[in-house]
């Protein structure tokens, strides 16, 4: 039995907010190792200290990669989901390494399929940092099942 959320569930406005998880500079270490990006950016303190940030960032995509996680956390997708059609991303702000990062989504638009017995749900997603301000903001779009009429 599945324990997500249904499509018909879903209202225009619900927001969902997870947990939050530190990134650390092992989960940079190994997203430059599995994705293969290396840039001094991410990898080289000495480098990174002569750029505006002043020190090393993690990875965009690895903020944006934590959040698919977060996400699970909060049980809405857990056996509802069919299909993630798309995601976007717009990166505002470096995560740093020791930086708390949430997942906030919002619901921005649900259309129900022509063919029943599932819908599309868009959230508007936000990466939020401990101290309030966006990191990386954007959007997903999400299959999911809907419940069987009785």
């Amino acid at each position: 039995m599945a324990r997500g959320q249904y499509f018909s569930e879903f209202s225009v406005g619900d927001v969902f907010e997870s947990v939050g998880r530190t990134v650390t500079e092992a989960d940079v270490v190994h997203f430059a190792g599995i994705s293969g990006d290396f840039n001094p950016l991410h990898t080289d303190a000495t480098f990174a200290e002569k750029t505006p940030f002043g020190q090393r960032i993690a990875h965009g995509m690895l903020a944006a990669s934590i959040s698919t996680g977060l996400g699970q956390t909060l049980g809405i997708f857990e056996g509802t989901t069919m299909a993630l059609m798309s995601q976007t991303f717009v990166y505002k702000a470096p995560v740093f390494f020791g930086d708390t990062i949430r997942l906030r989504l919002t619901v921005e638009d649900t259309k129900a399929s022509s063919k029943g017995g599932k819908g599309v749900v868009t959230f508007a997603s936000d990466i939020v940092k401990q101290d309030g301000e966006i990191a990386v903001a954007g959007s997903w779009t999400v299959l999911f099942r809907d419940k069987k009429p009785e």
